[in-house]
């Protein structure tokens, strides 16, 4: 109690009224200051309100520092005061924002940590995904129209811009996982695909096609078929081989998915009369490669183009497990065709016992 007493004479006697006024003065000063630097709105010259992305994973730096790049705000330091006393560096939210014109420091920064931002929409591009299937994520996800996209995709002025010598981008749209805002137009859509497939065809890659027989117009038309051919990555090398052996014996390729997509994209059992149809692509009828890509294959496949595997393989046939047998001689590959046909027969009677036994346990049915 005498302690607090002493201190506070000691305080009076440290201060006089008249420094004690200036003391309070300089600080109600400096808290307008504060008040005026950070509560003030801050005014941009473009045409509001401005769209901003944060992206997963972006620092705070890097925000700040895309928000005075735009001149959103005009100080990176006070921009980052105001963010660190309202805990923003850990709470950031990722989305695009609208950010309306005379924000301050602390609104700005209040936006970011309690704002409802814009999230972008997933799409998954499948290793194999035609073109067609492109196009019909694009309207299923981003209310596209379904000619305008198929005609942008065909056209030939937009395909150069992108860098590539084709009549379509069937192959060239790279199967990944994609994040786009729902008004993306589609154009951005495809130029940012394109752009990874870009990315993804380096320097290495380049030097090994311009050493190899085939352009990447064509490697990438046999990485379509490889794809098609078969679900497993560690077949793709082996399957390569096969159809390049029978390139370089004057074989016909004799490639089903070729035919699937001579037949109107249509990927299912194929008959005889379908290896009839009258198409450049369908390599039943027609040596070499097709016009051009079946799909668009994802990066094991082309990879598998680039570096197939050296045998004597010619044929293949499924083995009934997902896999496939191959063969050098064509009586080896009968003799192995005979057998997956067993195997096959055997699937068949044994799914249509079941069925009836199931049926049989359902008993009859009746209406009401």
């Amino acid at each position: 109690m005498n302690m607090n007493t002493e201190e506070k004479i000691n305080i009076k006697k440290l201060l006089s009224r008249k420094e004690l006024l200036l003391v309070f003065s300089a600080f109600i000063i400096v808290l307008i200051v504060l008040v005026y630097t950070f509560f003030s709105p801050n005014h941009y010259e473009a045409r509001e309100p401005i769209r901003f992305e944060i992206q997963k994973g972006e620092t705070l730096s890097t925000v700040i520092d895309s928000l005075y790049i735009q001149g959103i705000i005009p100080s990176r330091t006070n921009m980052k005061i105001a963010s660190f006393l309202y805990g923003a560096e850990k709470n950031l939210k990722a989305g695009r924002y609208k950010i309306p014109n005379h924000l301050s420091y602390v609104q700005l920064a209040d936006l970011f940590v309690n704002g409802n931002p814009e999230v972008p929409l997933a799409i998954t591009l499948g290793n194999g995904i035609t073109l067609k299937g492109f196009v019909q994520i694009l309207k299923d996800r981003f209310n596209a129209n379904l000619d305008s996209v198929l005609a942008l995709c065909t056209n030939a002025d937009f395909i150069s811009s992108l860098g590539f010598q084709a009549k379509t981008l069937e192959g060239y749209l790279l199967p990944d996982k994609y994040e786009f805002y729902e008004d993306t137009h589609p154009k951005q859509i495809i130029r940012h695909i394109t752009s990874k497939f870009n990315n993804f065809i380096t320097d290495s890659i380049k030097k090994k096609i311009a050493a190899s027989k085939y352009n990447l117009h064509q490697i990438l038309t046999m990485a379509s078929i490889v794809e098609g051919e078969s679900n497993k990555v560690e077949e793709f090398p082996i399957i390569a081989g096969v159809y390049f052996n029978r390139l370089r014996i004057g074989m016909k390729l004799q490639a089903d998915p070729t035919v699937q997509y001579a037949n109107d994209w249509t990927w299912r059992r194929l008959y005889k009369r379908d290896l009839r149809v009258n198409s450049p692509y369908n390599t039943y009828l027609y040596y070499g490669l097709p016009p051009g890509p079946i799909n668009n294959p994802g990066r094991e496949a082309i990879l598998a183009a680039l570096n197939p595997e050296k045998h004597n393989y010619i044929y293949f046939v499924a083995d009934g497990k997902g896999g496939h047998w191959f063969s050098s001689s064509y009586s080896e590959h009968l003799t192995k065709v005979r057998k997956f046909r067993k195997i096959r027969d055997a699937q068949i009677a044994k799914m249509m016992k079941e069925n009836s036994e199931l049926n049989s346990a359902n008993g009859p049915q009746t209406s009401n």
